[in-house]
């Protein structure tokens, strides 16, 4: 059996995903769990999509003490607290966090939240181009399994893997980590660009120069280039940077445009963003485009300031 910790869009569409390839699937709501399991359906989160024979939801983590492998689809920010909390019982298993983002409080990325707070578990993490309504629906999907430990990671990617969802394995743990988490604050920069009316050329220039600072960062603190130039960076950049279905693009589109956002949709690069900046300012790297998204989320700067800025930086070779 495989776990999967989290209802939301992503979570129920990975776990749609894996039952109806026949595998048995349990998913930990902290909520509505009895409405799912009597309706077969998740219609807040995921509207439209039948839960398949194999999936059973449940709001007991103790459903999960069989579960070979488990999959974490919880807020980047709540991942920490969930773990230190009620998800310690899940210490000793296989944990794939499915979240992308750098934690605020410690400026690491989710697998040094899995060991920090489950000790003997082995983490990995999922990540890479993929939005929930095309897994759930069965829609082809390539993804990034990283995780340090190579036989572990095999076990998984063949565990985890479908017909339609093919899972792409490395050991480079950083760079996929990275690769995910900075993509989205990029997205933010693309859906800004294109909410203000600056067009499609900008989006362009936009997204090459923030994938120098996704590669610049990550490389930095001992990732693989190639890692960047794969699923988990490039591939990730590339549809978050322009479909409206990203959550991240959307509310950039919105900050340019100067219209309201929903507040009660988790946009992860707003937050990766302010913990980007930190820790480019503690390592001594110029991120310009990730400090311009910061600034504009915190409501430091304007937005025709914040062009001005990136517009009015010296001329130098690419």
């Amino acid at each position: 059996m495989i776990g999967v910790v989290g209802a939301g869009a992503f979570g129920t569409a990975l776990a749609v995903a894996l039952a109806r390839d026949g595998r048995a699937v349990t998913l930990w709501a902290r909520d509505g769990a009895a409405e799912m399991q009597a309706t077969r359906r998740n219609e807040r989160r995921l509207p439209g999509v039948i839960l398949p024979d194999g999936l059973r939801a449940t709001d007991s983590l103790d459903d999960l003490a069989q579960a070979q492998a488990v999959l974490i689809s919880t807020p980047m920010q709540a991942l920490r607290g969930f773990l230190a909390g009620p998800g310690a019982v899940l210490d000793g298993k296989p944990l794939i966090a499915c979240c992308k983002g750098v934690d605020l409080s410690t400026l690491t990325g989710p697998l040094a939240v899995i060991r920090a707070t489950c000790p003997t578990s082995t983490p990995a993490i999922l990540t890479g181009p993929s939005f929930a309504a095309d897994i759930a629906r069965g829609l082809p999907t390539a993804l990034t399994l990283a995780c340090a430990d190579t036989a572990q990671g095999e076990r998984l990617q063949n565990l985890l893997s479908t017909p339609v969802l093919r899972l792409y394995r490395t050991e480079d743990t950083i760079g996929a980590e990275l690769g995910g988490a900075l993509k989205n604050v990029i997205a933010i920069a693309a859906g800004v660009v294109i909410g203000a009316g600056l067009g499609d050329s900008a989006r362009a220039a936009l997204m090459t120069r923030g994938y120098a600072e996704m590669v610049r960062l990550a490389t930095h603190l001992g990732a693989k280039a190639e890692t960047l130039a794969g699923l988990s960076g490039l591939g990730d950049l590339v549809l978050t940077c322009t479909s409206a279905q990203s959550r991240n693009f959307r509310f950039g589109q919105a900050l340019g445009a100067g219209q309201a956002f929903d507040p009660t949709v988790t946009v992860e690069g707003a937050a990766t963003a302010r913990a980007v900046t930190d820790l480019a300012a503690r390592e001594g790297l110029d991120l310009p485009v990730t400090a311009m998204v910061a600034a504009l989320v915190a409501g430091q700067t304007t937005l025709n300031d914040a062009v001005a800025t990136l517009l009015s930086r010296p001329l130098k070779q690419e």
